[in-house]
């Protein structure tokens, strides 16, 4: 299900600043030849996250979901002079490329890639984070919230992909695992009083919390 009509997404893109060119071969390349191209953040949301980022001048980010990279890429272009992101990816080959990624734009001595399960790399990261980024298996999102919570800075910034999930979640009844994955946790960050909270309708639905 199409969230967004197609021509007012590509008029969007039209009045938006240009994606550096890197992050274009990126999204070409991932479009070709990964069978979930989908999974890419884009253009759009893109140059939202870096423009957040740039707002925040964050000195520790973590992303859980590294994908092909392309989104880590965007965080990282606001870091603070002496910040550093981690990301997790769970996919070895995704990891692979996104690596490759990294050393292609000179950011490999600041973007940390972690190989493995979140949930058991999370709480070895002596961190806390200024700004986190939750793009990974929708099952997880609660509990990546949970544990990430406590590590966030007050004031500080968590951004949760895919909230609407397709529109599945728009429906009276909510079916499908991943789907009802994230209707849970869209309601237990609604029901969490110690955030500020704000879903926007980019792309695939942004959840943007801030911690009190």
């Amino acid at each position: 299900m199409d969230l967004i009509e197609p021509m007012a997404g590509a008029y969007a893109e039209r009045y938006s600043s240009a994606t550096a060119p890197l992050l274009e071969e990126i999204a070409a390349y991932t479009s070709a030849h990964h069978p979930e191209a989908h999974m890419l953040s884009g253009p759009l949301q893109g140059k939202f996250l870096e423009i957040v980022s740039r707002l925040m001048r964050p000195r520790r980010i973590l992303e859980i979901g590294t994908f092909m990279g392309y989104s880590a890429l965007c965080l990282a272009s606001g870091l603070a002079e002496d910040g550093r992101l981690h990301t997790i990816e769970l996919r070895d080959e995704d990891a692979e490329l996104a690596e490759g990624n990294f050393r292609r734009a000179n950011w490999q001595d600041r973007i940390i890639l972690h190989r493995g399960n979140a949930l058991a790399i999370i709480p070895a990261l002596e961190e806390t984070w200024d700004l986190v980024f939750i793009d990974a298996d929708k099952p997880g999102y609660v509990d990546y919230y949970k544990l990430v919570l406590p590590r966030v800075r007050a004031g500080g910034l968590i951004i949760a992909d895919n909230v609407l999930f397709h529109g599945q979640v728009l429906g009276p009844k909510v079916e499908g695992k991943s789907a009802k994955a994230i209707q849970a946790f869209n309601e237990l960050v609604a029901a969490d009083e110690s955030v500020e909270k704000v879903m926007l309708t980019v792309r695939d639905g942004l959840m943007f919390i801030r911690k009190k």
